[in-house]
């Protein structure tokens, strides 16, 4: 949002200077005309539902750790007091109407502009003393993702089940993708600039930090990761995960993202399953037919061979796919290409078209 406000504030004074209206010496003292170094700008968003109980400390602690930063406190239909606290708390107020958790990181990221980008759970699980520290990993790296690995301080920290489903799910998605990745469906997370404008954000729910994981690893984005503390809920506040349906969830999210970013692997197992059982029906067809010169089983030979064509579109429809990602892919590069990386942030703000004043002789 600071860095909107000072675009506009340096259209404003292009436009009034050259109309005559501003005096040169206002011009020169202009600091965004001036080019004296512009403060990157830094934006939390904070995804609420149902989070009174945690969501003002979320918030304090935040504006203690990062006093420049822009504190958004998304309310995802929370029927509490949620929205009151934190605005008692000093957070800028949103709102997503249509719940989960990747509904307000697409909509947060479609509306905020800023260099840097935070975004942590509002139940107070978080160590949020950590995000200096992170911030400032991301712009003197510079990386485009910093990941708040957790590292667990209470023993009720995890639910039942989830550090084991966690365990696997990052073990998957670092098989598949060929990256180490320690923690993959952490909540603690900064983005740059250029990884928030090239996310597509098409998740709805919790399955979002798979998402980021997996965007992050096919463009061989640079990514840092730091071990935050993660602590059990306060009192009163209840989690929304569900920890059989929210894992099928995201394990459908992981085959659906190997089909999209990695067709050719996701195609040829399917086809070499077809042609093993193609293989295995075919087998005795064949050497029936090589020693007696009849195919006495035709049903069986029809069937084999129209299982071995399906496994041969299979496989062709992989490599057609795999082409149809890899320009995908490129255009996502380009767009992430497009905004600076983290920390470079230009001297003079960007006027748009407006032409900059001649100096007077």
């Amino acid at each position: 949002m600071n860095g909107i406000r000072a675009r506009i504030r340096a259209k404003i004074a292009v436009c009034l200077y050259t109309s005559g209206h501003l005096p040169r010496a206002t011009w020169d003292r202009s600091p965004c005309i001036r080019g004296e170094p512009v403060r990157p700008t830094i934006a939390c968003v904070v995804p609420c539902h149902n989070e009174e109980a945690a969501v003002g400390k979320v918030v304090r602690d935040l504006r203690a750790a990062l006093p420049e930063a822009d504190i958004y406190v998304y309310d995802n239909n929370s029927t509490d007091r949620t929205v009151a606290v934190a605005r008692e708390a000093g957070a800028i107020i949103r709102e997503e109407p249509h719940k989960g958790k990747g509904n307000v990181v697409r909509r947060a990221f479609a509306d905020i502009d800023a260099d840097a980008m935070l975004v942590i759970d509002g139940d107070d699980t978080y160590d949020a003393a950590r995000a200096r520290e992170m911030v400032n990993l991301l712009f003197n790296g510079p990386y485009d993702q910093v990941v708040g690995t957790r590292h667990q301080s209470d023993d009720d920290a995890y639910r039942a089940g989830h550090s084991t489903g966690n365990k696997l799910f990052t073990w998957a998605v670092r098989t598949l993708f060929g990256r180490d990745v320690t923690d993959m469906l952490s909540g603690y997370r900064v983005f740059s600039r250029r990884f928030v404008k090239s996310f597509p954000a098409l998740s709805r729910e919790f399955e979002i930090e798979t998402e980021m994981t997996v965007h992050a690893l096919s463009l061989r984005l640079p990514t840092a990761e730091i071990a935050v503390g993660y602590k059990g809920r306060p009192a009163g506040s209840e989690s929304k995960l569900r920890t059989y349906r929210d894992g099928w969830r995201i394990l459908g999210l992981i085959l659906n993202l190997t089909r999209r970013e990695r067709p050719s692997l996701f195609h040829s197992t399917i086809a070499g399953v077809i042609a093993l059982v193609a293989i295995i029906l075919g087998a005795p067809v064949v050497i029936d037919f090589l020693r007696t010169g009849t195919v006495p089983r035709l049903p069986t030979a029809v069937l084999a061979a129209t299982m071995m064509t399906i496994a041969a579109l299979v496989q062709l429809l992989g490599y057609v796919l795999a082409a149809v990602m890899h320009m995908r892919r490129e255009q996502s590069r380009l767009m992430h290409l497009a905004y600076p990386a983290p920390g470079e942030v230009p001297n003079r703000v960007d006027t748009g078209d407006s032409p900059v004043p001649a100096q007077e002789p």
